[in-house]
């Protein structure tokens, strides 16, 4: 599993990896019957849900209702979570991982920046873990409720996203034997700041092509300092 350390910032840094080729970081170590597989399996349909929105999102221009466009920017921002943790999703079932860094950079520093996320990361989402888990059970009351519980099903897909997270967090601080190399492509994204704005998607678009990550570009314009 290759990962990307990128400076979002002079002093920032997020850790980022494609996503995986199957589409599907999920099936992997999880209980196959009981409630929790329940769980799991709903998590997966919404999943896929997200997933088939997000990729036919700019397929053709319509004329959209306000429902369906309240609707549509509802799963975009719940898709950009996603995307936030499907690191942590794929690392749960991996043992070693390649971490790509600046060249100005040193090993020693990447690897404390690294180890430094994942504990950030691992920290944030056992918080979220807790919350969303008692706001699922909360969510329980709406049960008399005509129809299928869409509160609770928010929830559900939440404390999952949370719990893979955080089981993903633990594997890459205690399982991952991880490998360090120095990029240069990435020490040239700092450079994007000394660019006009017009100029940045291009750069970014052509540094993304260089390192072969097609959501590159998205996941930099997303997180990165971009008007900075």
């Amino acid at each position: 599993m290759d990962v990307y350390v990128i400076p979002c910032a002079v002093d920032r840094y997020e850790l980022y990896c494609e996503p995986a080729d199957d589409g599907d970081e999920t099936r992997h170590q999880e209980p196959s019957s009981g409630f929790f597989a329940g769980l799991f399996e709903r998590f997966r349909v919404m999943l896929g849900r997200l997933d088939r929105h997000h990729s036919s999102e700019h397929d053709g221009i319509e004329r959209r209702s306000w429902t369906r466009r309240l609707r549509d920017r509802a799963m975009r921002w719940l898709a950009e979570k996603v995307a936030e943790q499907r690191l942590l999703w794929r690392l749960r079932t991996h043992r070693e991982a390649r971490a790509f860094y600046p060249q100005d950079l040193s090993e020693a520093q990447a690897t404390a920046i690294v180890r430094q996320l994942l504990q950030r990361d691992g920290d944030r989402h056992r918080l979220w873990l807790i919350f969303h888990a008692v706001a699922f059970v909360v969510s329980g009351i709406f049960f008399f409720v005509p129809g299928p519980n869409i509160i609770a099903y928010y929830f559900a897909f939440r404390l999952v996203g949370h719990y893979l997270s955080l089981r993903g967090s633990r594997q890459g601080l205690h399982g991952v034997q991880w490998m360090y190399e120095a990029c240069e492509p990435l020490t040239e994204l700092r450079r994007i700041r000394t660019l006009a704005l017009r100029e940045r998607e291009q750069y970014v678009g052509e540094i993304a092509t260089r390192l072969r990550l097609a959501h590159l570009p998205r996941f930099f314009k997303r997180t990165a300092d971009w008007r900075a």
